[in-house]
């Protein structure tokens, strides 16, 4: 007999390598709907991902527009019931200035978090993908750390503390960006939990993807290659690595996980703070 209950979506935002591979670990038997901001990209993978027999289709989004993201959340919920979010959109140091950063990076991922937060299904998850970045910031001012985590959206990006005169290097607003992203998503798991749901962050170090490859052979390469060589792992990590940890995280052996922050580096962040990578 037919089933005709509604589809389970999983919604991707960001179908990089990283955030093809957590899909394929939890994807099965769901519908995956890819959403970028260049159609093209979304396109790309769902192509890969159909012709080893998932569901997929495809949606652009700009996740800085609150419009944009609420016309993906009405796409998703036409399509089924939203049991799973991989928000792994963003932009790099090396790709933009402060001011884009933090309106991608950390209003984007806010507002996403926000607007899924009232449609995630009952028993679904959601996982952010921040940075090894996030850590490697010093220590913010309580009040700092609050204001990132439970600032109206709208209201973020006006905070003294985030603005050009204060902010004014692409790393310190990435680092910024991340370390809100782990922030928020405590904040926000509160707020899912009582639709018995559950959100975590996933703070990866360098892994090995095209745009990875571009930064080991870029400006920044030889502090990237340095961070590898210095690190407990010794080696980069992987998408599908990444991807397990998320597995955990949003399935039912996660059940009891939720507003936690992993940090996935190889041990290059340790190293940071208490080994050979230490500031001079």
């Amino acid at each position: 007999m037919k089933n005709n209950s509604k589809k389970n979506v999983i919604v991707v935002i960001g179908p990089g390598q990283i955030g093809q591979a957590i899909a394929r670990r939890i994807g099965t038997g769901k519908h995956i709907l890819l959403a970028d901001m260049r159609r093209e990209n979304a396109t790309a993978a769902a192509e890969v991902m159909a012709n080893t027999g998932y569901e997929v289709s495809v949606a652009t989004v700009d996740v800085s527009s609150r419009k944009a993201v609420l016309a993906l959340v009405k796409t998703a919920t036409r399509l089924g019931n939203v049991t799973g979010l991989i928000h792994a959109a963003g932009v790099s140091p090396s790709q933009a200035l402060p001011a884009t950063i933090l309106k991608v990076d950390l209003y984007g991922t806010a507002l996403v978090l926000e607007e899924f937060g009232r449609v995630i299904a009952p028993d679904g998850a959601g996982v952010v993908i921040a940075s090894q970045s996030g850590h490697r910031l010093h220590a913010l001012p309580a009040e700092q750390n609050k204001a990132l985590a439970t600032t109206p959206v709208e209201a973020l990006l006006s905070l003294p503390f985030l603005q050009p005169a204060q902010v004014t290097d692409s790393l310190n607003a990435y680092q910024l960006a991340k370390r809100g992203n782990s922030l928020r998503v405590m904040a926000e798991s509160l707020r899912w939990g009582k639709r018995g749901a559950r959100l975590n962050t996933i703070s990866p170090g360098i892994i090995i993807t095209p745009l990875a490859r571009d930064e080991l052979t870029g400006p920044r390469g030889a502090g990237y290659r340095r961070m590898i060589e210095l690190s407990p792992a010794g080696r980069a990590g992987t998408p599908d690595e990444v991807a397990t940890v998320a597995a955990l995280l949003m399935g039912p052996d996660g059940g009891f996980i939720t507003g936690s922050d992993f940090l996935m580096d190889g041990g290059v962040t340790a190293s940071y703070w208490y080994g050979e990578l230490a500031p001079k």
